[in-house]
């Protein structure tokens, strides 16, 4: 059999449970056409995922002395619209998928998002008896919740002051381990407040500094207990690395203070199908295929930033709300000395 098709084989396990020959009609799109599909289904998730996890890189821009630190407990959310849930499919631009009421273009669930109703859609394949086949699968929901309103991060985060305004930071998730799932995630950034080097420095009520920083995502979802496929070490894995860029202002207060920026994203995902799928094409023919698809994701573009940081002591605490493709918001518990 030259073409085993694949369609939408990371969604599976959100379909119902149906007989194995029904199974290997559910790949029966063609991978190009799978490859399509969950590019546009996952896209939205990643690209928020990608703002959320860059909130909170500062809380001023009062770059700490030499040897000043603070520890910070960060938690980040990403706010979802509801244009991020679904997304237009065209089945024109499709090889062998379409939907089953007619019409080519429809808008349906994305990663984040729910059909209601269901969106049924009608795949054809080359069966070596019979010939050509369709058959009806339904498209996989996303998360389809309230919970899918919001895109969280959490993370602990250090920085340090070297000296001439100049601090480095760092921030990691250690490697969560459960079931199904692996994650893990790192940064670091480098901040410089330009208002030190004036010689005014210490009369100014305001600091300004830049912020370049750095963020790296790792996941792996375990799909051989929910692929309902045979086959060894099935897999999804996904890689995230972003940068930003930074521009801060921050008052000078003894107790209370204010800060906001203007910032610029550019960030990149890349989600690859990994592992051994076994297909058979009912008793006459089994095939391979191995290592099915890669899919990505790129986000860029400006960002503003409002926060307010409360200062007790040695602890800190500090919010703040960030305006951008996806809006953010993020509260942080600091724990300093400078």
């Amino acid at each position: 059999m030259k073409k085993i098709t694949l369609f939408v084989l990371l969604c599976i396990a959100t379909i119902s449970a149906k007989a194995q020959n029904d199974l290997d009609v559910l790949l029966a799109a063609g991978i190009d056409d799978a490859q399509h599909f969950a590019n546009d289904y996952l896209a939205p998730g990643t690209n928020g995922l990608m703002y959320s996890m860059n909130a909170n890189w500062f809380n001023t821009a009062d770059a700490k002395p030499l040897g000043g630190f603070e520890i910070s407990v960060i938690a980040n959310a990403a706010t979802v619209s509801n244009a991020d849930k679904s997304f237009l499919m065209n089945t024109d631009l499709y090889n062998n998928v379409a939907f089953a009421q007619g019409g080519s273009q429809q808008m349906v669930s994305s990663v984040l998002g729910e059909n209601n109703p269901d969106v049924v859609v009608e795949v054809t394949y080359d069966d070596p008896i019979f010939g050509q086949q369709t058959e009806q699968i339904t498209l996989p929901n996303g998360i389809g919740n309230s919970s899918a309103n919001l895109l969280p991060t959490a993370f602990i985060q250090g920085a340090l002051g070297l000296s001439k305004g100049i601090e480095v930071k760092a921030r990691f998730v250690p490697k969560i381990n459960t079931n199904d799932v692996d994650i893990s995630m790192y940064g670091a950034g480098l901040q410089v407040e330009f208002t030190k080097w004036l010689p005014a420095d210490k009369l100014l009520p305001v600091a300004i500094s830049g912020l370049v920083a750095y963020s790296h995502l790792d996941g792996t979802y375990d799909l051989s207990e929910s692929s309902g496929i045979s086959g060894e070490n099935q897999r999804l894995e996904s890689s995230i690395n972003t940068w930003l860029f930074q521009l801060i202002a921050s008052t000078k207060l003894p107790v209370i203070n204010f800060y906001g920026g203007l910032g610029y994203i550019n960030g990149k995902s890349d989600s690859d199908l990994l592992g051994t799928y076994r297909v058979s094409n009912g008793f006459l023919t089994t095939e391979d295929i191995v290592d099915p698809f890669s899919v990505s994701s790129k986000v860029s573009g400006a960002r503003g930033t409002v926060g307010t940081k409360l200062k007790l002591g040695f602890f800190r605490l500090n919010a703040e709300y960030h305006l951008a493709k996806f809006n953010a918001f993020s509260v942080g518990i600091n724990f300093g000395f400078r």
